[in-house]
């Protein structure tokens, strides 16, 4: 069956795989931490930011949704070029570029050179996790796919967790500014670190055993350079427009909580400024936790037979009605403790289909297509990501509650686990992107 591995087809990493296997991962986990905790410098130096620009709080409504749409469309050009151009190039190419974003956002004087900046940084993250997702397809065997996806996928719980107080310090210490400069010259060092240590696959001489375990499981006749019209043909797919309209529900609720769980535990559960940034952080410990047991599940249960599809999409579509489920039962349950217990099991489950969505990017499709898809798949979710703060601030101050907020975002997840579930279905080989692409008989 395409997509599975028996026990006695499997091949080990040799010394060297494993050894470019850690560096590349922990330098993944790194860079994805900064692009989170950059994500968040705006947030954090909101009142100060305002007050020296002389901006209004609509005016910084506008720069927080510059960066999410950037972002998201971003994804589709960014997923290709990664494909196309490999990841060393493009990641050093974001990771660069988001960086001098940081740094003219600490030398900004007005909101139009700010705007500018935001919508700079959108693009320049966009290569991030696409370009992650394709170092996992390049370098690591199917059945070790999900945990390698889990581990650099730990970068969004656990950036968002010590973004706050990082970028806090930063604040208090030199200034706003300088706290945008600062963190744009750690993503510069990044970026030449990232470009001078890895490697994409066809710069190293392999030895057959090498590439007999990057390739195991894979689809035969595999081409190894993406063309437009593959990128092209993959919107044909009803496995494609799964994986996207079900990470749209993925991270509609992350934004939810990213966005507006401080001011939830404020707002609706009247608690201190200083309690809710502990209460805050906690939930996405707990998401770290999920995004290691996602990848981990995804392995196992291919290992004991089910293919590398069915081992993602039914994990993501079930750990989201679970964070449908813990979700609502955080909007009703009086008690503030059990409200945390509630939305730390959310976020578990949340970062449970985030890894699985992930890994599922890289056996769904040809290897040249990988980043492709897995950016596609990142343009649904950051849609939904864009509409989210502000779907969340009109019901919240249409109803004077965050109630019905959560329970939309419950409802917005069941349909995206429907979508799992009921939509992805095979992998999509090189020979079936072909025989769509046939044009009709005649006779």
């Amino acid at each position: 069956m395409s997509g599975s591995l028996t026990t006695t087809q499997a091949t080990t990493a040799t010394p060297r795989i494993k050894s470019i296997q850690r560096t590349a991962l922990t330098m993944l986990v790194i860079s994805g931490c900064v692009n989170y905790i950059d994500r968040a410098t705006l947030a954090v130096a909101n009142p100060l930011i305002r007050k020296d620009l002389g901006l209004s709080i609509a005016d910084m409504g506008y720069l927080l949704s510059a960066f999410l749409w950037s972002y998201a469309f971003a994804q589709l050009p960014m997923g290709a070029m990664v494909d196309k151009f490999r990841p060393r190039r493009l990641l050093a190419i974001g990771l660069a570029l988001w960086s001098l974003a940081q740094v003219v956002s600490g030398l900004v004087l007005n909101f139009g050179e700010f705007y500018v900046a935001r919508i700079a940084l959108g693009i320049g993250e966009a290569p991030q996790f696409p370009s992650a997702s394709r170092v996992t397809r390049d370098w690591f065997n199917p059945r070790d796919r999900g945990l390698s996806s889990g581990i650099w996928n730990t970068a969004g719980p656990l950036g968002t967790a010590i973004g706050v107080p990082i970028l806090t310090a930063l604040m208090l210490s030199f200034g706003w500014r300088w706290m945008f400069i600062l963190m744009g010259i750690v993503g510069l060092l990044l970026a030449a670190i990232w470009f001078t240590i890895y490697r994409n696959p066809r710069d190293i001489q392999l030895t057959p055993e090498e590439i007999a375990y990057r390739t195991e499981g894979d689809p035969p006749n595999q081409r190894t350079h993406m063309t437009f019209r593959e990128w092209r043909m993959l919107f044909r797919f009803r496995t494609t427009w799964g994986m996207i309209l079900g990470f749209f529900g993925c991270i509609y609720m992350t934004w939810i909580y990213f966005a507006w769980l401080p001011g939830y535990f404020e707002i609706q559960r009247h608690m201190s400024v200083e309690y809710t940034g502990i209460a805050a952080a906690i939930p996405f410990l707990w998401g770290v936790i999920g995004s290691l047991c996602g990848g981990y599940l995804a392995d196992v249960l291919v290992r004991r037979g089910l293919t590398a599809v069915n081992s993602r999409k039914y994990p993501a579509g079930l750990a989201l009605i679970g964070t449908a489920g813990f979700t609502v039962a955080a909007a009703y349950v009086t008690s503030n403790n059990l409200a945390i217990a509630f939305i730390s099991a959310a976020i578990f489950l949340l970062y449970i289909t985030s890894t699985c969505s992930w890994a599922l990017s890289s056996v769904a499709v040809p290897q040249n297509l990988t980043a492709s898809v897995g950016a596609m798949q990142n343009f649904g979710g950051y849609l939904g990501g864009a509409l989210a703060p502000t779907v969340t601030g009109l019901i919240v101050q249409g109803t004077k509650s965050f109630v019905l907020a959560l329970v939309v975002g419950a409802v917005v997840c069941i349909v995206s686990a429907a979508s799992y579930i009921f939509i992805v279905k095979d992998t999509i080989t090189t020979a079936d992107i072909d025989r769509l692409g046939q044009p009709p008989a005649h006779g």
